[in-house]
């Protein structure tokens, strides 16, 4: 099952869920990672290349995604009515850190007038206007976000567990299989 049903998500949003995530968690942990490195570092500029692509990567995913929630059916959320509405703003806060998170990344990234490449295979270019101080606004803002969007993901998960084994219901299976509407 590919789409979405009123009772679960079919196999498209699960893959593209599960993708975001490896990737949010990957970039965040080579993010702390080369913020320690120095210039002189064998890794240093392939750290930051590999950081690069893999949020301009995330940055198409997260299109992608948006683009499937918006033209297919979303099951049901479960639970009371300040659950549903604490669901609900919080995938959008979630979805709007993780734009906003990308849009400072490149913001870094393009400080210069530099374009960014992505894997070595095309580049994203730069826009021609910049503002003074780019790099270290856009920094101090991309790290507030990227700590913010780890606590609200950690969040997002102890939800799902919470679903899963106090209340019992099928919040979590929802997003690691598809369930189709037929009984």
């Amino acid at each position: 099952m590919l789409k979405n049903t009123n009772s679960g998500y079919g196999w498209v949003a699960i893959s593209l869920h599960w993708l975001m995530a490896i990737g949010i968690f990957g970039t965040f942990g080579l993010g702390l990672y080369m913020v320690e490195l120095t210039y002189y570092d064998t890794w240093y500029r392939g750290s930051l290349d590999l950081h690069k692509s893999i949020g301009l990567t995330l940055m198409f995913v997260w299109i992608l995604r948006i683009i499937w929630r918006w033209s297919n059916t979303s099951p049901q959320i479960t639970g009371n009515a300040l659950e549903k509405k604490a669901a609900h703003t919080v995938h959008l806060l979630l979805y709007v850190v993780m734009l906003a998170l990308m849009i400072t990344g490149y913001l870094i990234s393009t400080a210069d007038g530099r374009g960014i490449a992505v894997f070595g295979l095309f580049e994203i270019p730069a826009l021609s206007i910049s503002f003074e101080n780019q790099e270290d606004i856009a920094g101090e803002i991309h790290w507030l976000l990227a700590w913010g969007l780890i606590l609200m993901v950690g969040l997002h998960a102890m939800a799902a567990i919470k679903h899963h084994v106090i209340n019992k219901d099928d919040t979590l299976l929802k997003m690691i299989r598809p369930k189709t509407d037929l009984k």
